[in-house]
């Protein structure tokens, strides 16, 4: 319950014993079981009365339910007013072995749930070999109220065929007094499923669940269910949830409902530089999130030794976040909380990257620099940048590297390298002018970004004295999180993030193109944008194999925002923990896993009834039903006595032709038929040729030679790869196996042959001489073949049985078996070509003449697992 688990019952006492010892291996002990039932009762301190019902082993056996019955009137039965109730699931289920405790523990925990004793199926009779006046023990033949003054309470018996007996006593679960749940104005419904079609049965079957406390329905959805690679995030109120579910359900769009395929990959958390800021960005969040509000409160204090405004502030001013020495900071902040945010709903990123003043949030979510120092990077930095407002200016080029750094001029220089076709240019505002007509006059996008300074150029260098000044303070330090450095293109040990570092991240280009190719080549998916709106996602979407997503964006900077992204995460596969979502929320039950149920069983066939003569079915009816009226006027006689001696005899005898058509048609035998072989068959690829030690390799090295092939011939087999498939003649050596030496060495090197290649996919073929005749030893390896077949289906190639006297034709049909030929897997080559194994209808033939058993008849192995049945 302090987990938020709901009390379904109380185990109020157990017991254990063994009484294998007593009876027999398999047969019960009353006195054991009496005996388990007062250990049980002496655990919970109960005495007999205090049980109302038993759930029994039950199995339905004349053997041991009056043992059973007897060990529960002995102890149960005895000195109570109320009679003890008896029922057992097995009536139900039958009996699930290992699981049949469980199975009752659950049945006696609904139970008592729903105030309802459910009755025993099939059990309206109490066994006339059990005393049931010997105490007050009753069978719950029909259901019964479970109304009492005091807790209900029931115990569950299950024995082992060993001899284990256990015995539990279970308690009603006493109802807690909750809290109601504050019902938020917006939560996140998470559902998820194995395929498209169960994640819109989910959300149909969820539909349902909207009259709960929305916010205890999601807690439960997010706590309380499996997370399956078909995923759905609703986000909404208890009517736009409504919405959402239905539109999940009927799989059309709608803006509150996100759905993906959960992928595989690290996540990075990345922080852009500036151009991601919009008045009021924030404010919103900081109100609704307590986790980021105190944060970004924790931020400006860092801030507030460097600056001269107030953090909210100047995130509502438009014109204050116009000057580079305080969006910059603000813009830190932001992101530094964001990752906070994230963090606190379970998104640790795996990494951190950072585009130009982006590294300075990064390294302080990495570990690598405190919050002290950050804040004086970049509130230092930002102040001494404004010595260049004025003599420059940035733009964004959409064409890749190359075309780029062939347009440049003197006074521009690569500012980053965004992605395949972004590229930033800093430089001079004349040679910028320039650059944008040229480009426009060619086709191709050029904008200047808002700023008036040119960072990554060489006008940043007059700084560098003033910044390894006063960043000098800062004491960095090997952070939690792994760094990769926009500045190097490398992973870097965040103690070398110090001052020299901070201006170099200033003034050289910015790698954002190689850090997002790195990380996606060593198994990154996912990549979070930290920032207020999302500039860089576009960018990193262009690689191969990744997602890109945003945390909040312009003018949408709320709570209901971030629960979007974080459930746009979710769907791409990123481990989310929903929790934070939901303060003081509670377990409710929901529907369950809604399958996609298949039939799997087998129609029966048509009756030869429906399939026969109209007119012969009405005369085998009025047979069947003793009409001698109708059977005298179609066979033309009078009705009479030898007509009613016949009839019976004739339903005999029609009987016994039917049950022996029906067990006809069960009789198949194998047949080889034969199978059309391209003229010409063609091979590809080397082939592992695996041939016994002082045998005969029957030509097949040669066949794949001579159709394509590469064939590789040993002795013993190592490994499979990099062929295209394996052939094995080891059949071929019948000598007796050192490890069983009744089997062939054949067999059993064969199936270790088989064991070794069962992680790979290359296909195996056996090859035998004489399999498919009377050779023993042979057609051992064919039955282990199709075993193989069945049980690993991925490396299974085929059979082939060789002739004994090999011809001019064997190579061609060696080479068109081991090709598929028809996607045949059990093949001989014999003089008339290849044929395939079928099964076909026998028809019993009778003997000629019958045995008749004379005498006295020897029956062996009729005890054996076979003769028993």
């Amino acid at each position: 319950r302090r987990l938020g688990h709901p009390v379904l019952a109380v185990l109020r006492g157990s017991a254990l014993n063994q009484d294998g010892a007593s009876n027999g291996l398999s047969a019960p002990s009353g006195p054991a079981q009496q005996r388990v039932i007062r250990a049980a009762l002496a655990d919970a301190g109960l005495s007999t009365s205090d049980v109302d019902l038993v759930e029994a082993h039950g199995t339905g056996t004349t053997l041991g339910d009056p043992i059973e019955a007897q060990a529960l009137l002995a102890t149960y039965g005895q000195d109570r007013e109320e009679p003890l109730w008896l029922g057992s699931l097995k009536s139900n289920i039958g009996h699930c072995q290992a699981a049949a405790g469980v199975a009752g523990v659950i049945k006696t925990v609904q139970a008592l749930r729903h105030g309802l004793m459910p009755r025993t199926l099939h059990a309206e009779t109490p066994s006339s070999h059990v005393d049931w006046e010997s105490g007050a023990v009753r069978l719950l033949d029909e259901p019964r109220p479970w109304e009492r003054p005091r807790p209900r309470r029931a115990a569950i018996s299950s024995f082992g065929i060993s001899g284990t007996n256990a015995h539990v006593i279970l308690e009603q679960g006493d109802v807690a007094d909750v809290e109601p749940t504050p019902e938020p104005p917006v939560v996140p419904w998470v559902l998820s499923a194995k395929s498209p079609e169960a994640l819109q049965a989910q959300a149909l079957a969820l539909r349902g669940q909207v009259e709960h406390n929305v916010a205890d329905v999601a807690f439960s959805l997010a706590t309380s269910r499996t997370a399956f690679p078909h995923r759905a995030v609703v986000t909404g109120g208890r009517d736009t949830l409504l919405t959402g579910l239905s539109a999940l359900a009927e799989g059309i769009p709608a803006p509150n409902v996100l759905t993906g395929t959960a992928g595989t990959g690290r996540t990075a958390l990345v922080f852009p530089g500036q151009g991601s800021q919009w008045a009021g960005m924030a404010l919103e969040l900081a109100e609704a999130s307590p986790v980021f509000g105190a944060r970004l409160d924790e931020c400006a204090a860092a801030l507030s030794s460097f600056v001269d405004w107030t953090l909210r502030d100047v995130l509502a001013d438009a014109s204050a976040l116009a000057r580079v020495d305080v969006v910059q900071p603000a813009l830190w902040a932001v992101m530094v909380s964001l990752a906070e945010l994230w963090r606190s709903f379970g998104v640790v990123p795996d990494a951190v990257v950072g585009h130009s003043q982006g590294e300075i949030a990064a390294a302080v979510v990495s570990g690598a620099l405190s919050l002290e120092d950050g804040a004086r990077v970049v509130a230092l930095r930002s102040k001494a940048i404004l010595a260049l407002a004025g003599g420059g200016g940035m733009v964004s080029v959409a064409a890749p590297l190359e075309a780029v750094e062939a347009r440049l001029t003197d006074g521009l220089s690569i500012a980053a390298v965004n992605g395949p076709g972004a590229v930033v240019v800093s430089g001079t505002p004349g040679a910028l002018d320039a650059l944008i007509t040229a480009c426009e006059a060619d086709g191709v996008r050029a904008k200047r970004i808002p700023v008036d300074y040119a960072s990554h150029s060489a006008q940043v260098e007059q700084l560098r004295g003033e910044l390894l000044d006063v960043l000098a303070p800062i004491r960095p330090r090997t952070g939690d999180i792994a760094f990769f450095s926009t500045v190097t293109g490398a992973w870097i040990d965040g103690a070398r993030l110090d001052a020299e570092y901070w201006y170099t991240n200033l003034r050289e280009t910015v790698r954002l193109d190689v850090a997002v190719a790195t990380l996606a080549a060593e198994g990154f998916g996912t990549f979070v944008e930290s920032s207020p709106h999302p500039v860089l996602t576009m960018a990193i979407g262009e690689t191969d194999g990744v997602e890109a997503l945003g945390s909040l964006r312009r003018d949408d900077g709320g709570y209901e925002r971030f629960l979007r992204s974080l459930g746009e995460a979710h769907v791409r596969g990123v481990a989310v923990d929903w929790t934070p979502a939901f303060p003081g929320a509670h377990r409710v039950d929901l529907p369950t896993y809604a399958f996609q149920r298949r039939r799997y069983w087998l129609d029966a066939g048509v009756a030869p009834e429906s399939a026969a003569d109209p007119v012969d079915a009405a005369f085998w009816a009025a047979v069947d039903g003793l009409d001698l009226d109708a059977v005298a006027g179609t066979l033309d006689v009078a009705p009479g006595s030898t007509l009613a001696e016949v009839l019976p005899a004739l339903t005999r005898w029609r009987e016994r032709a039917r049950a022996a058509s029906e067990v006809d048609s069960w009789r198949y035998r194998v047949e080889w038929k034969p199978v059309a072989a391209p003229s010409t068959p063609e091979l590809s690829g080397r082939w592992l040729v695996v041939v016994p030690d002082g045998h005969d390799d029957c030509g097949v090295p040669g066949a794949l030679a001579a159709h394509g092939a590469e064939p590789v011939v040993v002795s013993e087999f190592t490994d499979a790869e990099g062929f295209t498939g394996v052939v094995s003649l080891l059949a071929l050596d019948e000598t007796p196996s050192p490890e069983a030496d009744f089997l062939p060495a054949g067999a059993t090197a064969n199936l270790a042959l088989a064991q070794a290649m069962a992680a790979s996919e290359t296909p195996l073929w056996l090859l035998t001489r004489g399999g498919t005749d009377l050779r023993p030893a042979q057609a051992m390896t064919w039955g282990l073949g199709r075993v193989i077949g069945l049980e690993l289906p991925g490396i299974w190639g085929g059979l082939l049985d060789l002739p004994a006297e090999p011809d001019a034709t064997t190579a061609s049909l060696i080479a068109a078996a081991l090709s598929g030929v028809d996607d045949e897997d059990q093949v001989a080559i014999c003089p008339s070509g290849l044929l395939a194994r079928r099964l076909v209808r026998a028809p019993f033939t009778p003997p000629a003449e019958r045995w008749k058993p004379r005498g006295t008849v020897l029956i062996t192995g009729g005890t054996g697992a076979l003769g028993a049945h």
